[in-house]
């Protein structure tokens, strides 16, 4: 998995694993703060949306990532002149790194938003 991490290049990667764990952490706090009744249902509905919000900008940013490594990628090719199909591929495989990340986190930001949301709605009707 570290591999993954160093291959998809350390800078987006880790932006990408900071937005992760904020998500997280607003998430679980809003939770937490929720049950304790410190915040009102619409409160902690809005925190959701920032929940899903920064899993929509983990995505965008692995997009972006992926498109700036194309770019050097591409450069790279015309500077080189021939290049063989593998290694073009190879190229372009790690390039998804990033976007697959992205991807990966806002499937857990709707997920998690999802899940909270509706324990939240079920805790208020009780």
């Amino acid at each position: 998995m570290f591999e993954l991490f160093v291959k998809g290049g350390p800078l987006f990667m880790g932006v990408l694993t900071i937005i992760f764990l904020l998500m997280i952490i607003l998430a679980v706090r809003s939770r937490l703060k929720f049950s304790a009744k410190s915040i009102s249902l619409d409160d902690a509905r809005r925190n959701m949306t920032y929940v899903r919000s920064l899993g929509i900008l983990a995505f965008v940013v692995g997009v972006f990532g992926q498109l700036l490594g194309l770019y050097q990628a591409f450069d790279a090719i015309q500077e080189a002149g021939d290049v063989s199909p593998g290694l073009l591929m190879g190229g372009l495989k790690i390039s998804m790194i990033t976007s697959l990340y992205g991807a990966f986190i806002l499937i857990c930001g709707l997920v998690l938003s999802l899940i909270l949301d509706s324990g939240m709605r079920k805790n208020a009707e009780d």
